[in-house]
C-alpha cells in the first residue's frame, strides 16, 4: 500500500499535461454558445430552433384598414392586444376560419398598428412543425424587457399528443407559471386543432385519447376569434376598397372580380388582393408586396 501510495503523485504529475490537453480539446469540440438574442435591428423576427436563431423580417407592409368585412374581429383582437401591450391582463389568442380570411394578416397588421406606441412590443413568427421547441423558446424569452407575440400560423396536431402536450407546456409554463411577457397567437382552420385524418390514422382508444389532449390544449386559449366565409357583397367592398386606396380605375371592376373569384372556386380576402394585384400589374401601379 505504501508502495501504491509513492506513485500516486508522479503518476498525477505525469498525467496532468494530458489531462489538460483533453480538456481543451473538448472545449474546442463543444459548440459554442448562441448569442443572445438582439432584438433592436427589427420588430418582426422568425425563429429557427436549430440554430436558436431569430432572423429579422421586415414590417409587414398592409395597414388594418385594408383588411375589410372582418371589423368585430379586429376590434376584438386589436383591444387584447392593446392590454397585453400595456401589461394588463390579455388572453392566448386563437383565431380560427375558412382559409384566406385574414386570420394571420389581422396579426401582423395589428401588431404594425401598435409597434410605434408600444417600442418594447416584438413579433416572432415559430413554424407550425416546431411546436416542441416552444417551451424552451418560451423560457429565453421570459427573461427578456421586451413583450413578445409569439404567432404560429396555420396550427395543427398532425403529429397527434406530444406536440399537443408541448405547447400546453409552453402556455402553462410548469412551476414557474406562463411567461407575462408573452402572448402566443395561433391561426387554424379548425377551431380545435384536430387533424382532418385523426380517426382514421390511429385506434379508437388511441384517437379518442388523442382528441381529448388536443382539445384541452384550444381550452388554454381565453379568446377564440372566429373568422367566417365571405359573402359577395363584402368580397366586392374589399374589391372596392383597394381600387379606391391606390387609383385602380376598371369600369367593370365587379364583373371582373367576380369572374376571379369563380376561376379561383371562392371569395376570401386572399383572392380579393390576389385580384386587386392582377389589376394593379396590368394598370402598372405599384402595390405593397
Amino acid at each position: 500500500m505504501r508502495a501504491r501510495e509513492g506513485m500516486e503523485p508522479h503518476m498525477t504529475e505525469a498525467l496532468a499535461p494530458l489531462l489538460a490537453r483533453i480538456a481543451d480539446a473538448l472545449e474546442r469540440l463543444a459548440p459554442a454558445a448562441p448569442p443572445a438574442p438582439d432584438f433592436s435591428t427589427a420588430r418582426l423576427f422568425r425563429h429557427e430552433p436549430a440554430t436558436a436563431a431569430f432572423v429579422p423580417a421586415p414590417d409587414y407592409p398592409l395597414s388594418l384598414d385594408l383588411l375589410v368585412g372582418i371589423d368585430r374581429q379586429k376590434a376584438r383582437f386589436v383591444e387584447n392586444l392593446r392590454r397585453f401591450a400595456e401589461g394588463l391582463p390579455s388572453n392566448h389568442v386563437l383565431l380560427w376560419g375558412v382559409r384566406g380570411t385574414g386570420k394571420s394578416s389581422v396579426t401582423k397588421a395589428a401588431f404594425m398598428a401598435m409597434a410605434d406606441t408600444y417600442p418594447d412590443l416584438t413579433l416572432i413568427e415559430v413554424d407550425r412543425d416546431e411546436v416542441a421547441a416552444l417551451p424552451p423558446l418560451f423560457d429565453l424569452l421570459r427573461a427578456r424587457a421586451e413583450r413578445f407575440v409569439v404567432l404560429c400560423d396555420d396550427l395543427s396536431f398532425e403529429d397527434g399528443a406530444a406536440a399537443a402536450k408541448a405547447l400546453k407546456s409552453a402556455l402553462e409554463g410548469g412551476v414557474s407559471g406562463p411567461p407575462e411577457n408573452v402572448l402566443f397567437v395561433a391561426t387554424s382552420n379548425r377551431r380545435h386543432l384536430m387533424p382532418r385524418d385523426h380517426v382514421e390514422s390511429q385506434g379508437a382508444i388511441a384517437a379518442a385519447e388523442n382528441a381529448e389532449e388536443e382539445m384541452s390544449v384550444s381550452d388554454r386559449f381565453g379568446l377564440w376569434i372566429g373568422f367566417p366565409p365571405m359573402d359577395q357583397a363584402t368580397y366586392l367592398q374589399a374589391i372596392r376598397s383597394y381600387a379606391a386606396r391606390f387609383g385602380l380605375d376598371a369600369a367593370d371592376l365587379d364583373r371582373r372580380a367576380l369572374q376571379w373569384s369563380q376561376m379561383r372556386g371562392g371569395r376570401s380576402g386572399r383572392v380579393a388582393w390576389q385580384f386587386v394585384r392582377d389589376l394593379a400589374g396590368e394598370l402598372g401601379v405599384g402595390l405593397p408586396s
